[in-house]
């Protein structure tokens, strides 16, 4: 199979129809062979319901539902798992994508030989409440992950070359970073197309301000486990111990002090009675907590197994 379309979707009813119609069109066009990949994200609409019609009518339309609510990162997930095409690409349910941009970005990756295409949408039909969070977003990305020549790392328009989809695990809130993902598993061939956005034909717009309020902290967290996910030890532990030696250095001065003036017959007050021994034990205490944060980290470290199981209701041609 050339390619999978996964699309994402929450309470997009109004736009599917004319999505799928317009998906069909470009792949007979260009003589792809193909499935479209809708996952219902806990929809409370009529979404479910035309993803079945449109499974009637077209034996390329696949669909997967979840009982509830997950996020987009999840919904990936789920369909990266199905995917079956040489090329996978995903895309919003809104018609802000256009699937006349999926030839070019087919090519790209059998012919310029990328692994992962990301759409950077130039010219935006976006207020500037979402552009300017957005640039300053993107800048803080490029610079954290090292991918620098993506302009805009949140496109849902992307194409992957199938192992790298198979070989990445989105969860979370991590599809923003799917680039810097993918570079951290050694797929770092990565290009960027400018694509065409347009404006939101149906509904509203299912993000808020939050989202880069999220966004930041995932990256953080990403950058985290990129550097010391496999080794918390490395940096807790190294805190840790700087922060016990500095106590442990600091409350031996007090009592080699303490011993000196004792030598000397200078009794005065008692080290309790003193701010900086109380504060040279806090110190020792808080950098066993660190140590001991990073030694249990290790230990654990990130093995969760049940991190991606979602519950799904339905599920429409999927295998498993």
């Amino acid at each position: 199979m050339d390619i999978s379309v996964i699309v994402p979707l929450f309470n997009e009813a109004e736009s599917l129809p004319e999505l799928h119609s317009w998906i069909q069109r470009v792949m007979n066009e260009n003589k792809f062979s193909y499935e479209i990949i809708f996952i219902n994200d806990g929809s409370t609409d009529e979404s479910w319901k035309i993803i079945e019609e449109l499974a009637n009518k077209d034996n390329n339309v696949k669909g997967i539902k979840f009982r509830r609510n997950y996020g987009k990162s999840p919904a990936l997930y789920c369909g990266f798992e199905a995917a079956e095409g040489d090329v996978v690409i995903t895309m919003d349910a809104d018609l802000q994508d256009s699937p006349d941009e999926i030839p070019e970005l087919y090519r790209m990756i059998t012919e310029d030989g990328y692994d992962l295409v990301s759409g950077y949408k130039k010219k935006r039909y976006d207020p500037l409440s979402k552009t300017i969070p957005t640039k300053l977003f993107n800048a803080t990305a490029r610079k954290i992950s090292g991918v620098h020549n993506l302009h805009d790392f949140n496109c849902g328009l992307k194409a992957y070359r199938k192992e790298v989809v198979k070989n990445i695990e989105v969860y979370g809130e991590m599809h923003r970073y799917i680039p810097f993902l993918a570079k951290n598993a050694g797929f770092d061939k990565i290009g960027e197309k400018v694509v065409h956005h347009q404006a939101r034909k149906y509904g509203v717009s299912k993000f808020g301000i939050n989202r880069f309020v999220n966004g930041y902290l995932d990256l953080l967290t990403l950058w985290f486990l990129t550097h010391y996910g496999k080794k918390p030890m490395h940096v807790f532990g190294f805190i840790g111990s700087l922060i016990f030696f500095v106590g442990f250095v600091a409350l031996c001065w007090l009592l080699v002090d303490k011993i000196i003036a004792l030598t000397n017959g200078v009794y005065g007050d008692l080290l309790s009675n003193h701010a900086s021994f109380y504060i040279a034990l806090t110190a020792m205490l808080l950098g066993s907590q660190f140590f001991l944060a990073g030694f249990l980290g290790d230990l654990i470290s990130r093995q969760n197994p049940r991190r991606n199981d979602y519950q799904i209701e339905k599920k429409i041609r999927i295998n498993g």
